[in-house]
């Protein structure tokens, strides 16, 4: 498989996650989030453990544990507190930084020198996300930006070690415990928090279409690009997911879609292509 198809679908996951909003919106029952997270997490956990029915083998456990609430468990519930506290284009905004933190940790823990057209873009990507979403008449929320912030770091050093740790399990299998350990992370929240609620047929649905395509397929395609590219290539492609929920809402809800916002969509595309071009490259170790 060439680099660039790598690439190509490593970025499906992004977008696939960016159709989160309009699928909880239109399709999901209001004011249940950790019922999303968790039904959109374990089932697809325990479908890729029965497929595989490979195991982690002695301290795999405890890395496959920390990676799983880092990339998934952590950072879900972190997202959806500051989903309901901030408006979505500030919370899309902070977690922008996480590319930013990823080439932190690669530059301080793994010392590998990044070019200086790497970090350049990576702050790119962060203006452009600012151009593309910020409005004044946003209100901050503490505990929201601190969630926001939160989350960024969670999934910045979940994507930084499923790339340097090493764990000897199988793609999917090390996806699927990975979601299994997310999933008994959430499931404690969403039993004190929140409970049952009755099912439509569009419900169900929607949390089908979140477990299938947003967990199982997606989470596959993002740590086979982890395994195979540089972590902040990929940290970088996540920019994608806040552009395919701005565009599916200006396609499918109508929201409107101004000049400004289409500046700052060119500038993220051309952080992403500099980061992946700029890191095309094997990369040097200080």
């Amino acid at each position: 498989m060439s680099r660039l198809t790598i690439i190509l679908l490593t970025a499906l996951t992004p977008i696939m996650w960016g159709s989160t909003y309009i699928v909880t919106t239109e399709l999901l029952p209001a004011n249940h989030p950790f019922l999303a997270a968790l039904l959109r997490i374990l089932p697809a956990g325990l479908i890729l453990i029965a497929w595989t029915r490979v195991f982690p083998k002695g301290k795999d456990w405890l890395k496959i544990a920390i990676l799983g609430i880092l990339n998934v468990g952590f950072f879900q519930a972190m997202l959806f507190v500051a989903a309901y506290r901030l408006p979505g284009g500030l919370a899309a905004i902070l977690g922008a930084i996480q590319p930013l933190i990823v080439m932190l940790l690669m530059s301080g823990i793994a010392k590998v020198v990044l070019p200086r057209a790497a970090w350049i873009a990576g702050i790119s990507g962060l203006i452009g996300m600012i151009i593309m979403l910020y409005s004044p008449n946003m209100k901050a929320d503490m505990v929201g930006v601190t969630a926001a912030l939160a989350g960024a770091l969670s999934m910045a050093c979940g994507t930084f070690f499923s790339r340097y740790w090493k764990v000897d399990l199988p793609l999917f299998a090390f996806t699927g415990w990975q979601l299994v350990f997310a999933g008994l992370f959430i499931l404690p929240i969403f039993l004190t928090m929140e409970s049952w609620p009755t099912m439509t047929i569009k419900n169900i649905l929607g949390y089908s279409y979140l477990c299938l395509f947003g967990a199982l397929l997606a989470y596959i395609l993002w740590f086979q690009g982890i395994k195979q590219l540089s972590p902040a290539i990929v940290s970088t492609l996540g920019l994608l997911s806040p552009v395919a929920a701005f565009f599916l809402g200006w396609v499918f809800l109508g929201q409107k879609l101004s000049f400004i916002s289409m500046i700052g969509f060119v500038v993220i595309l051309g952080s992403i292509f500099v980061v992946q071009r700029s890191l095309g490259k094997p990369v040097k170790s200080k």
